[in-house]
């Protein structure tokens, strides 16, 4: 998949967050510190409890798989698709495993 980015837009249009789809390089680099930085609080958390715990080896894990689960919690929380950016709607949509809709 190439690089694509989703902006999305709350349902009452007053924010908009971006997400970056697949690899999450910068969780990669600097830990939970991207989740915190977004007001991901839960997943920041998580990562810092699971850091000490695993013995860092979350930290490799994450990476993978943080970027998705940013996705998902924006659309559980209501938040609809505004714009797409570096590949189409439906493959990512497929990739995901998520419904994603245009606001």
């Amino acid at each position: 998949m190439a690089y694509a980015k989703i902006t999305f837009v709350d349902p009452t249009g007053n924010i908009v967050r971006i997400a970056p789809v697949g690899f999450s390089w910068t969780t990669l680099f600097f830990c939970f510190l991207p989740a915190f930085f977004r007001w991901d609080l839960w997943w920041a958390s998580v990562m810092l409890i699971c850091l000490p715990l695993t013995g860092g080896l979350s930290w490799l894990v994450f990476p993978f798989i943080y970027n998705k689960l940013y996705i998902k919690d924006l659309i559980k929380k209501g938040y609809k698709v505004k714009t797409v950016t570096g590949s189409d709607l439906s493959y990512i949509s497929s990739k995901l495993g998520v419904d994603l809709r245009f606001f």
